[in-house]
């Protein structure tokens, strides 16, 4: 019997009109779990580095976590994996709510779709019963508009919908796919999809999930619930209160964003707004907000209600609004919390990432300033900047005129218009993902999540290691003295040491040996998360969270039915980690790709950047180009990840194993 899985695929060609259940290799769930480990196997195996996103071999798999729709608190994560038309990377972009939850109870791991259909057409799964539907009539609709006309039609109000706007119809390439309480936002999933004549995918489940050892998970759950209690009455002293507790990095129920509005370059800006934040501004935001919320939300089997029901207009309906979409499009058009609420409506319906959609915009508003677009470009332009935000976004969704330029995103924009608009297009890593946001001072932790990160979202970025140091030493001894969830002791005598100002301070602090151990550490714990199918919110984000690495091989266990313990899950996170980087460098990713915008930070340290690149590189067992060695394939189980890497060139059979080795004595992979 499969514990906390179904054993089951759901396989999808839309262009023969094929339907599969496919049983699953449960050798894969130990060597990767599930959601991204067990998509990045596939798409290694099946998705060849020469297919482009629009092509009809490119795979859309949407694959649950290994706990999810269990009573995990949580766990409810889908991992979105395609091949980005944006990066030309493999993408994974990832929704909560209850879309995957309701697939698991359908009785399927991972719904994965091939092919393109020669008309729209929708996915209709009930437990065993699946259908291709016409979905011609829902065509030009929006996310939220096609969802409730589909579960009209259905006649069941619980059905759980994913969908994408005009954006992904229109292969907008930071499309997104909306699902009720979530979304996957990034690099351009909802295109892919579009690309498909895939409107929508409806789920209802009936069947039971299994556990091994329900006792020993329950009193798993309890525990985190316990702690989540604790942690809501007793919030952490000395942090801004967005920190204090648990859950979203933008909970929808805080008002005071003095923080995040000062201190961050939002948007295409280049600087930050400095003392932005007054009383007035606090007073005005807090009634609109309070106005527009309808109520707070949860995804399912959560306690955190990180997000909120928005309803800006009767006529409209109204959507999901979470983390740091309530500012970007305010932030970005530098205007105020009532327009970003009501251009986000907008921007659901037609189902584009609320990073990259308002930056694309701003972009577009500087570089029509800037004398680069023409009156000729933008015929009509409003001489506003709200009013330019609506222009933008009508056109971009539907690809008309500049629209059609600017919806390939900044980078290939640029590109394609020219006459120095490459330099406004400053906010880009891997070349060409756009960033959410930029920092102020170089952060080594931070450079190196940035750019060796496979996807730079908010909470990819940042985890239980604190963004700051506290700016007493005594300050910084309280909270050690509560912090069980480090690896090691010694992680809290590096934040102890780490000072405000002076020798111990950023740039030149944390240490390599640190930098590389905490960086190690925030990854791990995010590929727990999204192999799991757990919320960042409960783990790898908060700064003391109920899951953490002493906690979790126990929940997965006795969940599963597996035999993991503390070091068994990091050797699997490891090779989840490097699976990923191998699909990507198989695509042409290079060590030339993993560096941070140029005007990222106020003051560049260039010598310092690569040496951190190249030490981290040595911890990580890859060689100087960021490549894997053979030595760290092998104790992964990747060896066949290096016979193709021999194979294409990437690597060689001569080529020696020295970063590895040095990675295994000093603790690394």
């Amino acid at each position: 019997m499969r514990y906390a899985e179904t054993g089951f695929n759901l396989e999808v060609d839309l262009t023969r009109g094929n339907i599969e259940r496919v049983p699953t290799d449960p050798d894969l769930t130990e060597l990767h779990l599930g959601g991204l480990g067990t998509n990045a196997r596939m798409m290694w195996d099946r998705v060849g580095p020469n297919v482009d996103a629009f092509d009809a071999e490119n795979l859309l798999v949407f694959g649950t976590g290994l706990l999810a729709g269990t009573p995990a608190p949580g766990c409810n994560r889908t991992i979105v994996s395609t091949i980005s038309p944006q990066t030309k990377l493999m993408a994974f972009s990832m929704m909560g709510g209850f879309w995957g939850p309701e697939l698991k109870h359908a009785g399927y791991d991972k719904l994965v779709i091939r092919g393109r259909a020669p008309e729209m057409v929708y996915l209709y799964i009930k437990d065993d019963q699946v259908e291709i539907r016409d979905a011609e009539r829902f065509r030009g609709l929006g996310t939220l508009e096609s969802a409730e006309l589909i579960r009209q039609e259905l006649g069941d109000p619980n059905v759980q919908i994913s969908s994408i706007g005009l954006a992904g119809e229109h292969k907008v390439f930071f499309a997104s796919i909306e699902q009720g309480r979530a979304s996957a936002s990034r690099l351009g999933v909802g295109a892919v999809m579009g690309d498909k004549n895939l409107k929508a995918i409806a789920v209802r489940g009936s069947k039971d999930i299994q556990i091994a050892r329900p006792m020993e998970f329950i009193q798993h759950c309890n525990e985190a619930l316990k702690y989540i209690e604790k942690r809501d009455k007793n919030p952490i002293p000395n942090v801004m209160p967005i920190l204090a507790g648990l859950g979203s990095p933008q909970e929808m129920a805080v008002h005071d964003e003095k923080w995040h509005t000062e201190n961050f370059m939002w948007g295409n800006a280049r600087e930050r707004r400095k003392e932005f934040w007054t009383e007035e501004i606090q007073e005005v935001w807090t009634d609109t907000m309070e106005t527009m919320r309808t109520r707070l939300l949860s995804c399912h089997n959560c306690p955190m209600k990180c997000g909120a029901s928005i309803a800006v207009d009767k006529r409209f309906c109204s959507y999901m609004m979470k983390c740091f979409s309530k500012l970007t499009y305010t932030m970005g058009a530098y205007s105020d919390l009532d327009f970003g609420l009501r251009i986000a409506q907008k921007a659901t319906e037609h189902g584009i990432d609320a990073f990259s959609g308002p930056q694309t915009m701003a972009f577009a508003v500087e570089l029509y300033e800037a004398g680069i677009l023409s009156d000729q470009d933008m015929p009509d332009f409003p001489p506003d900047n709200e009013g330019r935000f609506y222009w933008l976004l009508d056109r971009i969704v539907r690809r008309e005129g500049i629209g059609d330029v600017l919806a390939d995103g900044t980078y290939w924009a640029a590109r394609a218009i020219g006459k120095g608009a490459d330099e406004f297009a400053h906010n880009n890593i891997k070349k060409t993902e756009q960033l959410p946001l930029k920092l102020g001072m170089l952060n080594p932790i931070y450079f190196l999540m940035y750019c060796t990160g496979e996807k730079a979202n908010i909470t990819q970025i940042e985890g239980n290691w604190p963004q700051a140091p506290f700016p007493t030493r005594e300050e910084r001894e309280d909270f050690v003295a509560d912090w069980p969830h480090v690896p090691h002791e010694k992680f809290k005598e590096w934040f102890v040491e780490w000072e405000l100002r002076g020798e111990k301070s950023i740039p030149n602090y944390p240490p390599s040996e640190a930098t590389n151990e905490i960086v190690d550490w925030q990854e791990r714990m995010h590929y727990i998360d999204d192999s799991t199918g757990m919320c960042a919110g409960l783990s790898s984000f908060p700064l003391k969270p109920p899951f953490q690495i002493h906690n979790l091989p126990g929940l997965i266990s006795s969940g599963a039915g597996l035999d993991l313990d503390e070091d068994a899950l990091v050797h699997l996170t490891k090779r989840n980690r490097n699976l990923v980087r191998a699909n990507n460098l198989r695509r042409g990713m290079t060590r030339a790709d993993e560096k941070a915008p140029e005007d990222h930070w106020k003051r560049r340290f260039p010598e310092l950047e690569q040496k951190l690149l190249d030490e981290y590189y040595r911890y990580k067992g890859w060689n100087n180009e960021g490549v894997p060695t053979r030595e760290t394939l092998h104790e992964l189980g990747l060896d066949y990840v290096y016979e193709e890497f021999v194979r294409m060139g990437i690597l060689t059979e001569e080529e020696t194993a020295t970063a590895g080795t040095a990675a295994k004595e000093g603790g690394g992979p």
